[in-house]
């Protein structure tokens, strides 16, 4: 095996550090995925200036919800509406497993990496219940963790850098799920309504899926599903 601290302070200092366990069964998880995986991923900026609006209504009248709350119910619904996103491939690709149940995953920033609590019947229940269950398991993921049980039996994972920033990113599907939803930063951006340009709140949606299940005009439908429902978040 070749010696790479040797090698590398051929050309300066050089600090060592070995991975964490954890590390290293995501690493291995996650290349498994991506070799394994057939990837593609489809973006969108999706218009959420009504949702702006009702969340600031909200937020004027004493409750304050996160907009990913709001993105979760979206997704619910879409799982609803295309069965295949919610479901798994049997390792020989023959079988497909579609789901009757509605749990999405979040992946959570922790001290040892990215845990991903599931929140479970997110297509039943109210806003202010999930609202109040992630604040609540994301704050234990960060303080200790969270227990395998937590984090298994996913319909589909959304990965959330939107309060940190970006415009598009290409998350890797969580298996045995067959698609994975990324977010980045909202931004206000020109948008021409046939008459004149106007300012439109848009959020940056990228949506990896399994190729083998999904293909690209039912990925392209299932984001325009979640733009739709975003439009008229009060519906939610």
């Amino acid at each position: 095996m070749m010696d790479m601290q040797g090698y590398f302070e051929q050309f300066g200092p050089v600090e060592s550090a070995a991975t964490t366990k954890f590390q290293q069964v995501v690493g291995k998880r996650l290349s498994q995925a991506w070799a394994t995986i057939p990837h593609v991923t489809h973006h969108d900026d999706i218009d959420v200036t009504a949702l702006e609006a009702h969340r600031k209504a909200l937020s004027e009248a004493g409750t304050r919800i996160s907009p990913l709350i709001f993105l979760v119910k979206a997704l619910a619904s879409g799982l609803k509406a295309f069965p295949d996103f919610n479901a798994s491939l049997s390792e020989d690709g023959k079988t497909l497993y579609r789901k009757q149940y509605c749990h999405v995953g979040i992946a959570v920033d922790g001290p040892l990496g990215l845990l991903v609590p599931v929140l479970r019947d997110a297509d039943t229940r109210a806003i202010q219940d999930l609202a109040n269950e992630l604040k609540s398991v994301s704050q234990t993921a960060r303080e200790k963790g969270l227990p395998m049980s937590a984090m298994e039996g996913g319909s589909m994972t959304i990965s959330s850098l939107g309060g940190i920033g970006g415009t598009a990113f290409t998350p890797i599907v969580n298996p045995p799920e067959v698609a994975i939803l990324g977010v980045t930063k909202t931004r206000i951006a020109p948008v021409w309504n046939g008459e004149a340009f106007e300012p439109r709140s848009l959020m940056p949606l990228s949506l990896s899926y399994d190729h083998r299940v999904i293909n690209g005009a039912d990925a392209a439908r299932f984001l325009r599903h979640i733009a739709d429902v975003l439009a008229h978040p009060q519906d939610l």
